[in-house]
């Protein structure tokens, strides 16, 4: 199964992943994130009824200045589509929160990306580890991201500088 909607040119799946890895493989080159923590370890995967390609979406809340919105990203890494109910200007940096609990996502590291953005935790897995997470962009429109399972880097989906400049 290959989706038409994955950018599986920007997608790099780098290793495998042992028997009791928490992605799934769908195919090829589909990763598919069928649950994801946040920093209280609540599911924040099919909170809402937005499912892409029938299956239930990733739910974080976002903040710019006194705005905030529900965002539901596809589960599919590599996959651009989400559904948002507020307009955000491309490279607006963005508060990101778990929607139950209201607290602030992990920051992964202190590294600056593309953009000035940094990099935010969803961990794979209730014990909340730092080896086991999908990290996405508090940048609006940049799709940089990394999925890593038992301490291994699985994924990473680098979008070109200049792409997010364009959008």
């Amino acid at each position: 199964m290959k989706s038409k909607s994955i950018d599986s040119e920007r997608l790099t799946i780098t290793g495998t992943t042992a028997p009791d890895s928490h992605v799934t493989f769908k195919g090829d080159v589909i990763i598919l994130v069928t649950h994801v923590y946040g920093p209280d370890g609540d599911n924040l995967v099919g909170i809402s009824d937005v499912k892409f390609d029938g299956y239930p979406a990733i739910t974080v809340k976002v903040k710019v200045d006194d705005a905030e919105s529900l965002v539901h990203l596809s589960p599919f890494h590599g996959d651009r589509r989400k559904v948002c109910n507020m307009e955000i200007e491309v490279g607006t940096r963005c508060e990101l929160f778990c929607p139950i609990s209201g607290k602030p996502l992990d920051r992964v590291n202190d590294e600056e990306g593309a953009g000035g953005s940094h990099l935010y935790a969803l961990y794979l897995t209730p014990k909340l580890s730092a080896g086991e997470m999908v990290a996405i962009s508090d940048v609006w429109g940049d799709y940089n991201s990394k999925i890593i399972d038992g301490f291994e880097l699985i994924s990473y989906f680098a979008a070109q500088e200049d792409e997010l400049n364009a959008e």
